[in-house]
């Protein structure tokens, strides 16, 4: 059961294992693009692709849904971003329970953007967390668990393929572990819980304001989505790499402070080191000034 990039690794490792897959559980296609075509998930291409049966129900709390999903006599589910919650009827259908795998090393980050959220607050590492799933928000017992550093330069993009990669190992691992009776759930403690909060479009706007190191922090976080920006002159202007400079001598937060977009922030100035306009290519930001000049000493909001 699962949806976007983040869960295909976990369908593949447990086909490339032998697992016997029943059914594949994924959001239903959506349109995208200009035509608005409707548009298979990730997990959903997949799957069809492995000759696996595909469900996508908007949702799965009727009888209809439940009973289906029973039927299936399953030993386990695996969840991974699915994007739906499993209500009861559906959590207590298999013989061993369900299993998320959850990008985060619990009970810190529970909730929707856990690998977003440890690189905004700074965190030095995060993980994978396979836990078997109660009616809660990532709540249940851990499975099995494994840390993986946050890197200085690592963004969410880079971050989530790792993440992804590990979750897909270790679920293999824990499912062979839960069926051998090698492995003991563990419950999740009750200090360190935190909630990842789910990304809103307007995040990425930069605030300078903060400390250079969180705004840096903010560029890294956002990539790919929302992506994080500003504005100048009414033309929004992304901001895809940056570095944290000092000499901010005292300038307001927000002010240019040389000809090379270094931009003074609550404490310390961030300098961008590639950049891109809407509907333009990106591009570093020595070659983005040649063309689109902001001036030392314009005030950004």
């Amino acid at each position: 059961m699962g949806s976007p990039d983040f869960a295909v690794p976990v369908l593949a490792g447990l086909i490339e294992a032998g697992h016997h897959v029943a059914a594949v559980y994924t959001q239903p296609p959506r349109p995208a693009g200009r035509g608005h075509r409707e548009k298979r998930c990730p997990v959903h291409a997949l799957a069809e692709d492995a000759g696996l049966a595909v469900h996508s129900p908007a949702k799965l709390t009727g009888e209809a849904e439940r009973a289906r999903f029973a039927a299936f006599r399953c030993d386990a589910a695996v969840v991974a971003a699915y994007g739906l919650i499993l209500p009861g009827g559906v959590l207590e259908a298999t013989r061993l329970g369900c299993f998320n795998v959850h990008a985060s090393l619990l009970p810190r980050w529970r909730g929707a953007a856990p690998i977003q959220r440890a690189i905004l607050a700074g965190d030095a590492e995060t993980g994978i967390t396979i836990m078997r799933m109660d009616e809660g928000l990532d709540s249940g017992p851990i499975v099995l668990a494994e840390s993986l550093p946050i890197a200085a330069d690592a963004t969410a993009s880079t971050l989530h393929d790792g993440l992804a990669a590990l979750g897909a190992r270790l679920m293999v691992d824990a499912l062979e572990g839960v069926a051998a009776g090698r492995l003991q759930e563990v419950p999740q403690p009750a200090e360190g819980i935190t909630y990842a909060a789910k990304l809103a479009r307007g995040e990425g706007r930069l605030d300078w304001r903060r400390p250079a190191a969180e705004v840096e922090r903010a560029v890294r976080a956002f990539d790919p989505w929302p992506g994080a920006w500003f504005e100048h002159h009414g033309q929004r202007i992304k901001v895809l790499t940056a570095e944290v400079v000092g000499g901010t001598a005292g300038a307001a937060p927000g002010t240019v402070l040389d000809g090379r977009l270094s931009v003074a922030c609550g404490d310390g100035a961030l300098r961008p080191l590639s950049v891109q306009r809407a509907g333009r290519a990106a591009a570093a930001t020595e070659a983005f000034l040649r063309g689109y000049a902001v001036a030392p000493g314009t005030r950004l909001d």
